[in-house]
């Protein structure tokens, strides 16, 4: 009986929720309603894409011009539509990608997950027998031999491979191991990605609109339930 009750309770405060007309109640039911639209994308996104996160923003100009800051990028799984492909791989097959030879990887620099992902072109798949003697047709003063298997990578705007130099708070990236793959670049949508950059801002300045609509539309229910009318500038008389 007590369980019944409480479940007619809830009901209740369901129901009472979803038509009050406050506008505490009103702007709350707004903020839910955007919530679940995001989650729903983002759904969506992650079944289509296999990876999380499935969008990245370019922060750098690592890979100018091919791909800018504010980019969009959206990321599928390293296979997925379409075989991955080194730059190696693609200049032999003739295909060219963000124009360029080889996949743009998105991957966590040594495995960190305490700094973003690094969004630069996969190179090579080296081997610890193999000693590497070029890199994008490029002839190395010295050979290089990787410490374990995995993924030399490059930007594009950069003058050497991430594993030739050192970045702050990563120190000189590894090869890049399969599992440190978020996946890889499927397309970009120029300038969107300033977006989620400004997240926070954009987030307050959407909530504030939110509310100024909510006091705009319960201004007009009072003029309109008060019988009063908004004052119509007259004209002077001469």
């Amino acid at each position: 009986m007590v369980e019944k009750e409480k479940s007619w309770d809830i009901r209740a405060l369901v129901a009472q929720f979803r038509t009050s007309d406050h506008w505490a109640v009103s702007l709350a039911r707004d903020l839910l309603w955007v919530a679940g639209v995001v989650g729903a994308i983002a759904l969506i996104l992650y079944l289509l894409c296999g990876t999380w996160p499935a969008v990245v923003t370019i922060e750098s100009g690592s890979m100018t011009p091919n791909m800018n800051i504010g980019d969009l990028v959206v990321v599928v799984q390293k296979d997925r539509y379409g075989e991955f492909m080194t730059w190696e791989d693609a200049k032999k097959a003739n295909v060219t990608k963000f124009n360029g030879y080889g996949d743009v990887v998105i991957y966590k620099p040594n495995g960190m997950t305490s700094v973003h992902p690094i969004i630069h072109r996969a190179m090579v798949y080296a081997t610890t027998d193999t000693p590497i003697t070029e890199i994008r047709g490029i002839q190395l003063r010295m050979n290089y031999t990787v410490p374990h298997d995995g993924y030399i990578t490059w930007g594009d705007n950069n003058p050497a491979p991430d594993q030739f130099v050192s970045y702050e708070g990563i120190g000189t990236p590894e090869p890049v191991k399969d599992e440190w793959i978020v996946g890889k670049a499927l397309f970009t949508i120029p300038l969107v990605g300033y977006l989620p950059l400004h997240i926070v801002e954009v987030v307050i300045l959407v909530v504030v609109i939110m509310i100024l609509h909510e006091l705009y539309l319960r201004s007009r229910e009072e003029s309109a339930r008060t019988g009063k009318q908004p004052k119509k500038p007259g004209k002077r008389k001469k």
